[in-house]
């Protein structure tokens, strides 16, 4: 099987974690686990114009991004990194319905 079929397979962060063999505290990935395969997803984006072809070095890189996601959330979290557009969002918008454009 191929890294890319491998990764393919993976569902979960614990799953990514657990396929790289990195080490990770539970409980934050509980909490962050969403948060953290989007920061992993973000990273490799920007990584991906710089990815090597080869398969072991890849792995590498992508051990190296995982690992740094999920860092991101051991030392922060969700709403102060604002991986999420709900979280970078301003103040809440409130707008004005005059009770005449409401129909029933």
């Amino acid at each position: 099987m191929s890294f890319e079929e491998e990764m393919e397979e993976l569902e979960s962060a614990e799953d990514f974690l657990q396929y790289f063999q990195l080490e990770y505290e539970p409980s934050v990935v509980h909490v962050n686990r969403l948060h953290i395969l989007q920061r992993f997803h973000d990273y490799l984006q920007k990584a991906a114009d710089e990815m090597p072809e080869d398969e072991t070095v890849k792995r590498a890189v992508y051990s190296k991004l995982l690992l740094r996601a999920y860092q991101d959330f051991v030392e922060s979290d969700a709403q102060t990194e604002k991986v999420f557009k709900v979280f970078s969002m301003g103040e809440p918008q409130t707008a004005f319905v005059s009770l005449g454009d409401i129909k029933t």
